[in-house]
C-alpha cells in the first residue's frame, strides 16, 4: 500500500514540475559536474516527446557517466518519478529520458559524429554562452 502511495506522491510531483523546471535541474547538475558544450534544443510544437532536448559532452567515457549518474540523482532527489537512462554501460552516448526534457550526454567524438543539433535544429539549438549573449 505505501508504494503506491509512493508513486501517486511521485506522479503528483512531476506533474508540478515543468519542463522549465527540469531543465534547471539538468543544467545545475551539468554545471556542478564541468559538462562541456552543452546546447538546449527547443522542441515544443515541433515534437510530442519532449519539450527540450539537451546535448551535452564529457571529457571521457568516465565522466559521461558520472554526468548521467549525478543527473539521474538530483531529478530522483526532486522525486521526479520514473527517469530512465540507457546507454551507461559502455559511456560513449547515454540518454535520459526525464519526461519533458531529453538529455544526450556524448563522448566529444562520438557527438560530432552523429551531429544530432543538425539533425533536430537547423534553427533552434542555442548553446548556453550564445544565449546569454543574446
Amino acid at each position: 500500500m505505501l508504494a503506491g502511495k509512493d508513486n501517486l506522491i511521485a506522479t503528483l510531483k512531476k506533474a508540478l514540475l515543468s519542463a522549465g523546471d527540469i531543465l534547471g535541474l539538468v543544467n545545475a547538475s551539468l554545471d556542478d559536474n564541468k559538462a562541456e558544450d552543452v546546447s538546449v534544443i527547443d522542441l515544443k510544437g515541433r515534437s510530442d516527446v519532449a519539450d527540450y532536448m539537451v546535448v551535452a559532452s564529457g571529457r571521457s567515457s568516465r565522466h559521461v557517466g558520472a554526468l548521467a549518474d549525478h543527473i539521474i540523482r538530483k531529478l530522483k532527489e526532486e522525486k521526479l518519478g520514473m527517469v530512465r537512462a540507457e546507454g551507461k554501460a559502455t559511456g560513449d552516448w547515454v540518454l535520459i529520458d526525464a519526461g519533458d526534457v531529453i538529455v544526450h550526454l556524448f563522448r566529444p567524438e562520438v557527438r560530432e559524429f552523429y551531429e544530432l543539433e543538425k539533425l533536430w535544429a537547423p534553427v533552434a539549438a542555442t548553446t548556453r554562452t550564445q544565449a546569454a549573449h543574446a
